[in-house]
């Protein structure tokens, strides 16, 4: 299969030499011709993914819409936020009978809008049977390294994501399919938001009890964001859900958690974004999430909270007090 992965980052990257290695022919797009360029000549990310070879058919190119008519399956492995951007560059290239296969994790801010809505919006006669999304507990730097991996790939239309298993499927990176790519979407995008206060609470110095409050009322969050939004709230028992939320918030791996981990020690978000040079989701998504649920009138009050302590300049003792003081509640709600 001709398959496009567009992004060059640490995941793209690791995506587009599992595919390659699988025996498709690949082609990985950069945005920057110098940065493709170099990719191609090295043979290797040393930007993003230091000591992974590339395959003998994985090219690296610089004209996104060349490449998306060559393509049949199509991977969007850009920043969240770059997603539109991106796919205005090839909108007026059919996609007849092209699969789009998302693995961005984020939801748009000023729309709220998840990746396959913006993707639908964007390319005119893209059809939502033809859009997948890929995700679960997936750190780039132990799937190049062929570490066991699970993932979810998501479609309305099942046969869509069978496709998508058969592409991605080998033995260390097992791939199952379902039908709720609302519920995926939306539980691998808030996410990032627990993972970035699992950080802070990391950063200050509490301990397991805390981290666990974190994930188990995160899910709360999330499940009842799911279900406002059409998802099932089932779905976040899954890969999406639970798998990515507990690797996101635990793992040393993790950029969003990271992020918070520094913002607990004190320091400032201007501060810590200055010095990564890999995005982490969830600062954005917290923006898009915290004006998604007041719009869709849903309480996230963990993603509030994060929210305030980014952008607001809320200290983080008075975030974590105004969390603990909130009126007392069923489990249940």
């Amino acid at each position: 299969m001709n398959i496009a992965v567009l992004g060059a980052g640490s995941w793209g990257t690791t995506l587009a030499v599992l595919l390659a290695k699988k025996g498709h022919q690949v082609r990985l797009w950069a945005h920057r011709p110098e940065f493709a360029a170099l990719l191609d000549r090295e043979r290797e990310n040393t930007r993003y993914l230091k000591g992974t070879r590339f395959p003998e058919n994985l090219q690296v190119v610089a004209d996104v819409r060349t490449l998306v008519a060559w393509s049949q399956m199509i991977v969007t492995a850009v920043p969240s936020q770059a997603l539109r951007q991106t796919a205005l560059g090839f909108s007026d290239i059919p996609l007849d009978g092209k699969i789009l296969v998302n693995v961005a994790k984020g939801i748009e801010i000023g729309t709220g809008k998840r990746m396959s809505e913006v993707l639908l919006e964007v390319l005119p006669g893209l059809k939502v049977s033809q859009i997948a999304a890929l995700y679960g507990p997936s750190h780039a730097e132990e799937v190049s390294k062929e570490q066991p991996t699970t993932v979810v790939a998501s479609s309305q239309l099942l046969q869509t994501a069978e496709k998508v298993q058969e592409a991605f499927h080998t033995k260390m990176f097992r791939v199952y399919v379902n039908t709720d790519i609302i519920g995926v979407e939306i539980a691998g995008s808030v996410k990032n938001i627990i993972a970035i206060a699992a950080g802070i609470s990391d950063g200050i110095g509490f301990g397991d009890n805390a981290k666990a409050a974190i994930i188990t009322r995160g899910m709360a969050e999330i499940s009842r964001l799911c279900l406002k939004l059409g998802g099932d709230p089932l779905t976040i028992s899954g890969l999406s859900g639970i798998g990515d939320l507990v690797v996101t918030c635990l793992s040393r791996h993790s950029r969003n958690r990271y992020v918070g981990e520094e913002i607990g020690r004190g320091r400032s978000l201007d501060d810590v974004i200055s010095q990564m040079n890999m995005v982490a989701e969830g600062v954005h998504t917290s923006r898009a999430v915290f004006e998604l649920s007041r719009s869709v009138g849903v309480e996230m009050p963990i993603t509030q909270a994060v929210y305030e302590m980014l952008f607001e300049g809320k200290p983080v003792q008075q975030a974590i007090l105004d969390l603990m003081t909130r009126d007392p509640k069923q489990e249940r709600y």
